[in-house]
């Protein structure tokens, strides 16, 4: 089995007046009201998460739900009260200061909301800024940083300055450069959230694209839950510090833990989220075998082969063979009762 590259074991991080004997004292996990009443706040309670290989792993959560605490405890930008992270096996709470330093330079790339660009570089130096850093030379490092800008669509911008680009090319910028030490985690912070939504829908594009490229380990911050299903390979939702579900949009769909998360889900169109294998029935005796779909097939995709039958259609697994079924009135179910 893959081995994860990221393990965060029960993280908690307090704020208050000698968090960590206070957190003892009440057996290392205090009850939200325990908390209220003592005057802490605990910007995330008892998280626990693994990220695998290639993995987009999307943390949303409404604004003070803990999320960007959450990652910046995994990067070790903020040192946890309690509990253990792990980075490739790395105890990054066991970690000096100058092994932090050295993950963080060749092993994390991280980009922000704020793009937070060096207004009096250029764009190449910008984006070959972190290799100053790591003390590669400049003509190294300037090649380097050119590979990633014309990966990023950014060739023939290099000579210019932050305040000459559109925020989506300052955002592309931002990410180049969190590209140039060729991570192995990247962290992304509602990345996005400030562009425009064409602009913004252009950058997940982009996103993917160099996903396919590099399959980096990726924790993606947002409170969109379009963003997160267009993105996301599994998705933790937070809520005032606790991870309450962590699962595929499917499963969170399909299977939501409570209020709190069909709040999320309940605009979402789940026709064009859900598979006929998530939603078939077993394999039916009165199936019309003249045609067939498969279980990756979305349902809004097959709706209108399914509807023109009275009887259940084939469904297929990626080797063509019969595993379920799919009937009208599941489709239904889907677009009608769900919301499309």
């Amino acid at each position: 089995m893959t081995e994860p590259v990221v393990v965060c074991q029960n993280i908690w991080k307090i704020f208050g007046a000698a968090p960590k004997r206070f957190l003892a004292k009440h057996d290392g996990c205090p009850s939200a009201e325990v908390l209220a009443q003592s005057g802490y706040i605990a910007a995330v309670r008892n998280a626990s998460l693994e990220a695998y290989p290639g993995e987009i792993l999307v943390i949303m959560g409404l604004s003070g739900s803990g999320k960007s605490t959450l990652v910046r405890c995994l990067s070790r930008l903020i040192t946890p009260t309690a509990g253990k992270v792990f980075f490739q096996g790395i105890s990054l709470l066991e970690a000096s200061d100058r092994e932090l330093v050295e993950l963080r330079r060749h092993k994390m790339g991280m980009v922000f909301q704020n793009f937070a660009l060096l207004p009096h570089r250029t764009v190449l130096d910008n984006v070959a800024f972190p290799l100053e850093i790591q003390g590669v030379d400049r003509a190294k490092r300037h090649a380097q940083a050119r590979e990633i800008l014309e990966l990023v669509g950014l060739k023939g911008r290099e000579g210019y300055y932050p305040r000459e680009l559109s925020g989506g090319q300052q955002q592309r910028v931002g990410i180049a450069r969190s590209l140039a030490v060729e991570p192995d985690v990247w962290f992304l912070d509602e990345p996005f959230s400030a562009l425009d939504p064409l602009i913004r829908r252009e950058m997940q594009d982009e996103f993917l694209r160099l996903q396919n490229i590099f399959h980096k380990t990726i924790f993606f911050i947002t409170h969109d839950f379009d963003e997160a299903i267009r993105v996301a390979d599994r998705i933790a939702i937070m809520n005032e510090g606790e991870i309450v579900q962590l699962g595929t949009a499917e499963e969170l769909v399909l299977n939501p833990v409570n209020n709190y998360v069909r709040e999320f889900i309940r605009d979402i169109p789940v026709g064009k989220l859900l598979t006929a294998g998530s939603v078939m029935g077993a394999p039916a005796s009165n199936s019309d075998n003249r045609i067939s779909i498969k279980t990756t097939e979305l349902i809004f995709d097959v709706a209108a082969r399914v509807l023109d039958h009275d009887v259940p259609v084939s469904v297929v697994d990626e080797n063509g063979r019969l595993v379920g079924s799919l009937s009208r009135d599941q489709v239904v179910e889907v677009i009608f009762s769900r919301g499309t």
